[in-house]
């Protein structure tokens, strides 16, 4: 039994749910996000509340309807207020900085390292060690973080690269020398 599943989701004041079948579209005050969800799940909306029934409970159909739960709680949480997710960047002469919609770094490479804001995607860097990944869409948010932490994974035995803020590099010790 799937208690995630089983949870009614509440509408939140300003947001307005639109269900086309198997087709959700969520209007807020932070934007507009849709998504289809599996033929299998039913979502239905009484009032201000949205349950997610299955048909079965075979395997695959109790993944889905928690999975399907979360995802439109997601949306609703979204278009109220945005997602964030905090990149740090460690390194001597590592810095980002923000030049109109891009995001410019540089890691110690022989060049500097440019990317493009997805749509629905700001990027705001508050001081050149620290990189703000900003949207509605959970998902998207969560995947442009760490396409970010990509261009320079923290290594272990110095800490130097790009971390989320809430991530803890563990330390290897180095080469002990000759006795």
């Amino acid at each position: 039994m799937s208690r995630i599943g089983n949870k009614p989701i509440t509408v939140p004041n300003g947001v307005e749910v639109k269900i086309d079948g198997h087709h959700i579209t969520v209007k807020g005050p932070k934007g507009t996000l849709e998504r289809d969800i599996h033929k299998n799940m039913t979502v239905t909306m009484e009032g201000n509340t949205i349950t997610v029934t299955r048909p079965n409970d075979e395997p695959e159909n109790k993944s889905l309807h928690g999975l399907t739960r979360t995802l439109i709680n997601n949306m609703l949480e979204g278009v109220e207020k945005e997602f964030t997710r905090e990149l740090q960047i460690n390194g001597v002469g590592y810095r980002a900085q923000k030049q109109g919609n891009k995001l410019v770094m540089s890691l110690g490479y022989s060049h500097p390292v440019e990317m493009d804001a997805p749509a629905g995607i700001t990027f705001d860097v508050p001081n050149p060690n620290t990189i703000i990944v900003k949207g509605i869409d959970k998902e998207l948010v969560g995947q442009t973080a760490a396409v970010v932490r990509t261009k320079r994974p923290p290594e272990v035995y110095r800490g130097k690269g790009i971390k989320y803020a809430e991530e803890h590099i563990r330390r290897k010790e180095g080469k002990t020398g000759k006795k």
